[in-house]
């Protein structure tokens, strides 16, 4: 199943969040993507915060909408375009569901581990990976199909975490080293008997230097070139059930062109 979502309520504001997953979808040009209508309810600026969640209304009404068009569906695989961070917790709680013990592979410079009464900002997008441990806000959890544990977590390019995350990551002893070493993950996805993965992407793991046109700059990220290794090297030793791509914000189908092979390896017909 391929899903083009452009959620961007997760974010706050959203500048450029739904165009650019637009220009994705444009660039990628696989006619197999289904669109999941957004929310019309007011967000952003005009939006209302709840259980410390901005745009709570809006984001809950058209992740229920995503999770009927899932399951009613049933796929064996999900490839989503988006869209900001806050999206994952359907399509990962779903494919965690189908495959016992799945492995999550977090590219980002973002841990996104935040409760919702411990992020500075009260955006959602930072908040998915709490709540698919069933410990976010208890009311968003009637859209989850499942919880997964701290052990499935990995993350690749992390560099920008509030105390609050910190903590919960040391708690949970969650896979955050500070210098990526493939064969190290490899063998530790091995260990805990991981067979299949979801591959998040959100394109603030990579170095500005290398590609900038994301809702975040954050600096000494991981490479273009290293991306595509790891995400070869995980193709090549377990099975890749899910992915996305995330929170690229270029209007100009021209920019995409330096992570075209990282968005071939993660969407195209021969990346799952």
């Amino acid at each position: 199943m391929k899903i083009y979502f452009p959620q961007w309520q997760g974010s706050g504001t959203g500048t450029n969040i739904e165009s650019g997953a637009k220009t994705v979808l444009e660039y990628v040009n696989d006619s197999e993507f289904i669109s999941i209508p957004l929310s019309d309810l007011k967000a952003g600026k005009d939006g209302i915060q709840q259980y410390c969640i901005n745009n709570y209304d809006a984001i809950t009404e058209q992740l229920s909408r995503l999770k009927k068009e899932i399951e009613t569906s049933n796929p064996a695989t999900i490839r989503t375009i988006g869209g900001d961070c806050g999206l994952e917790i359907v399509p990962v709680s779903y494919l965690n569901k189908k495959y016992p013990n799945l492995g999550v592979i977090w590219f980002d410079a973002h841990a996104d581990i935040n409760r919702p009464c411990d992020s500075p900002s009260c955006n959602f997008h930072g908040m998915p990976l709490r709540t698919l441990l069933g410990e976010g806000e208890k009311n968003m959890n009637n859209l989850l199909f499942s919880t997964i544990q701290a052990s499935q977590i990995h993350y690749i390019g992390l560099r920008d975490i509030d105390n609050a995350e910190k903590k919960r990551i040391n708690e949970g002893s969650i896979y955050a080293p500070k210098q990526m070493n493939t064969n190290e993950l490899i063998e530790t996805l091995k260990s805990k008997n991981i067979s299949h993965l979801y591959l998040h992407f959100d394109f603030d793991c990579l170095d500005p230097t290398d590609y900038d046109k994301t809702y975040y700059k954050v600096a000494n990220g991981i490479t273009v070139k290293d991306a595509e290794a790891y995400i070869l090297s995980l193709r090549a030793n377990f099975t890749i059930v899910g992915s996305s791509a995330l929170e690229s914000i270029t209007n100009i189908p021209s920019e995409l062109y330096p992570i075209k092979n990282i968005l071939n390896l993660l969407m195209s017909n021969t990346s799952l």
